[in-house]
């Protein structure tokens, strides 16, 4: 099928509002529609990788499955230095299955409880995947990494996640103060996707 003038359409493996909405802003402008696999009734994958590539494409292959479209999956997290890279895979339920961000940052607080600022170093990761359909044999793989310090308490009211916890080194502030522009220019999610665009072009 010819992509029509609306663009293609790609499926997006997740039902993070948050997510959506930043890979919405970086594909628009690439004619690229994304639609949320919540609109093909997509189960959740079940995450069994250990690594965020293994997860991005368990996620990405269910999503083309039940759309019969090309799909794009992104897994992400941070990896803490003084937790030995953790949370890393398991950021989004750090604190428990059912927690949310607030849970995840109060856990992510406390198990750095009397850490110093100069071993309080971490990075967000990024990997997103493309498939043009779930058996596609080999899917686009792009990665990108985001360095910053782990704060002692929340900052800011944008972003999500863990985004009011991180101290972004350039601006002296937290991902979670830095406008969408300002976010996607330096973000993990924002490379990822920059690479994903240069690859699909």
């Amino acid at each position: 099928m010819s992509p029509s003038h609306h663009g293609e359409r790609v499926v997006l493996a997740s039902n993070n509002a948050g997510k959506v909405r930043e890979i919405n802003q970086l594909l628009a402008q690439q004619e690229i529609q994304v639609i949320p696999q919540s609109q093909f009734a997509t189960p959740e994958a079940e995450e069994t990788g250990l690594t965020f590539v293994e997860n991005a494409i368990l996620k990405a292959r269910n999503a083309a499955r039940h759309s019969g479209l090309p799909a794009i999956a992104d897994d992400s997290g941070i990896e803490v230095d003084a937790l030995n890279g953790a949370p890393g895979i398991y950021s989004a339920r750090f604190a428990g299955p059912a927690c949310d961000d607030q849970a995840n940052n109060d856990k992510l607080l406390a198990d750095l409880q009397g850490v110093a600022d100069e071993e309080r170093t971490a990075r967000f990761q990024c990997v997103l995947v493309y498939l043009r359909h779930a058996d596609d044999p080999t899917p686009i793989i792009c990665q990108g990494t985001w360095e910053g310090r782990i704060l002692h308490a929340a900052q800011g009211e944008n972003g999500f996640g863990y985004d009011p916890l991180f101290l972004v080194p350039e601006f002296g502030c937290s991902s979670a103060q830095l406008s969408a522009d300002q976010k996607n220019a330096l973000s993990h999610r924002g490379q990822a996707l920059r690479q994903l665009v240069a690859a699909l072009s």
